[in-house]
């Protein structure tokens, strides 16, 4: 991890469109200085299950596996974070350790927001705030989502509904064009929906057999997202 160039709010898009957008001149000037750009290599923790949180992450580049380590040592991933979103906001708020830890997928820049700074403009800008509720309680459906899906679903039916999941996390409100891909090894697949990566390879298999899918190393293009809603019954 290594301090980045410094990064103006308003030239990312996705998270001063979605949260600071309220925010006036002066605060996100005031923002832009006390924020810290941060670049995470593929792998690297941002924080650890257990510790306490000092404040939250923007993620403007990269993408964040957030996972809990079972007893047995394996790994369940329980969110994927995209740029636009935070990550640890949930632990800031509750006043609670973090229950999970987080680590990048790839190469990821990020800026680190301070406990205090961040709760001054949740008191200042009702809109902010407002939005990171709508925010919390989007991930909070989509949770009992996967949780349904994960109880009652075979796991055949949870991976194309994984799949079509993480395009639509992955490239949200774009038109599916076939440049997008996933890039995630057959284990995170399986920690994702629950699963032995060897069941994950054998179904990625059948589904590149079928042509609903094109697998180019760790990459996974889905050619035919309409099947894929049909096999995981979300028609």
């Amino acid at each position: 991890m290594k301090r980045a160039k410094d990064i103006l709010c308003e030239e990312c898009r996705s998270g001063y469109l979605s949260y600071f957008h309220s925010l006036d001149k002066a605060d996100l000037q005031y923002l832009n200085e006390q924020k810290n750009p941060l670049v995470y290599r593929k792998g690297q923790v941002l924080y650890e299950e257990g510790h306490k949180p000092t404040g939250v992450f923007c993620i403007r580049e990269g993408k964040i596996k957030v996972f809990k380590n079972s007893q047995d040592g394996k790994q369940h991933i329980t969110r994927i974070v995209v740029p636009g979103e935070f990550l640890g906001l949930k632990a800031l708020l509750t006043g609670n350790d973090h229950s999970v830890s987080a680590s990048a997928l790839e190469d990821t820049l990020a800026c680190f927001i301070s406990k205090t700074d961040f709760f001054q403009l949740m008191i200042k800008y009702p809109d902010f705030t407002r939005s990171l509720i709508l925010s919390l309680s989007k991930l909070l459906e989509e949770a009992e989502i996967r949780m349904i899906s994960l109880t009652y679903k075979p796991v055949k039916e949870r991976l194309a509904e994984t799949l079509l999941f993480l395009v639509d996390s992955f490239y949200p409100g774009s038109k599916k064009s076939a440049k997008e891909y996933l890039n995630l090894t057959r284990t995170d697949l399986a920690n994702i929906i629950g699963t032995a990566p060897e069941t994950v390879i054998r179904l990625l298999s059948e589904f590149k057999e079928e042509k609903l899918i094109e697998a180019k190393g760790r990459k996974i293009f889905l050619l035919n997202p309409a099947r894929l809603k049909t096999i995981a019954n979300l028609l």
